[in-house]
């Protein structure tokens, strides 16, 4: 069947000949090839599970063809006692796509700049004395401005239209972050109102959060959102001693996000603050310390979240009923 609106309406009418009434739909990729099927059954009212990439057998020679591997999503969706919501499109995905773009031109911004500071550092020892002791922002405007002249040598020309260009460029990517974030600061305040209120929270982690957790009824509890932060604690107890060690696992640009306002916190917020000097002097490192934070955030941001939503962004749940037969699999 074809991957557009018709090949949708006719694995929906197959569905519904062979797996009449109540049924799931457990795809992968649900936000990326799997994303125009998934919108489809969420818009026709179809109850849709997202699924890890089926297991294969582990052997060379294993079999391997669209039908088995449905089959094996089938499988899968069925063994689970928890089955994952796939996360909603509209404001949620021009969050993801924003926040894409503006992480892409933040790297291209860096990488121009250390460009930059390369070409300053073998510059001709006089262009290289105007530059090399200015801040960044300064060594940028002035980089801009520079202009060769007939009378400079072929290596000082070329050095100050590299110098230049590569100083624009920085420019006009710091430019284009700025303009990604002022359009992301409406959608986050649209979408979890108080959000931004939090100290520590700022746009970019807003839009984070805001992406990962999706819609209001996605996490089954606060400890199962932690979970996907990474946050939530792995016993590391060995003999007398009772610890809890970093998760390394989860979300990794949630976990990041959550890991920038703990440290926003440390800094600026006077209980934070007061929290951490306290379990300090019980003996905990700064590493436990950020964990206990991060975990303790991720608790709060949860709550916030699922009680502070419009009410037009909530959606009824559909896992409170168990399917009676499981429809095709993609």
């Amino acid at each position: 069947m074809a991957s557009d609106a018709s090949g949708y309406q006719r694995l929906l009418g197959f569905a519904g000949e062979r797996a009449a009434g109540r049924r799931v739909w457990a795809i992968e990729g649900t936000g990326s090839f799997g994303a125009g099927l998934t919108s489809y059954l969420l818009e026709q009212g179809e109850w849709v599970v997202e699924v890890d990439r089926p297991a294969r057998p582990a052997r060379r020679n294993g079999a391997k063809s669209d039908q088995l591997d449905a089959a094996r999503a089938a499988t899968e969706a069925l063994s689970r006692q928890h089955l994952a919501q796939p996360r909603r499109r509209g404001d949620r995905e021009a969050l993801r796509v924003l926040l894409a773009v503006r992480q892409g031109a933040v790297l291209a911004r860096t990488q121009a700049i250390g460009q930059v500071k390369g070409l300053i550092i073998n510059a001709p020892d006089q262009l290289r004395q105007q530059l090399r002791r200015l801040p960044t922002d300064e060594q940028l405007a002035r980089c801009a401005r520079l202009r060769s002249a007939r009378s400079h040598t072929s290596e000082l020309q070329a050095t100050i239209v590299a110098l230049r260009l590569a100083a624009r460029r920085a420019l006009a990517l710091g430019a284009e972050a700025d303009e990604l974030e002022a359009r992301l600061q409406p959608l986050v305040e649209a979408l979890a109102p108080g959000l931004l209120a939090e100290p520590g929270v700022g746009v970019i982690t807003g839009a984070q959060i805001l992406n990962a957790w999706s819609h209001p009824g996605r996490f089954r509890s606060e400890a199962a959102f932690a979970s996907l932060a990474g946050t939530a604690p792995i016993p590391a107890s060995s003999g007398q001693v009772v610890r809890h060690r970093l998760n390394r696992g989860g979300d990794r640009q949630l976990n990041r996000a959550l890991h920038t306002i703990t440290l926003s916190r440390l800094t600026h917020h006077p209980e934070t603050k007061r929290y951490a000097a306290r379990r300090t002097a019980e003996g905990k490192t700064p590493r436990e310390i950020r964990r206990c934070l991060k975990r303790h955030l991720a608790r709060r941001v949860y709550r916030i979240l699922e009680t502070n939503t419009p009410a037009d962004q909530i959606a009824v749940n559909p896992r409170q009923q168990r399917p009676r037969t499981i429809g095709p699999c993609a």
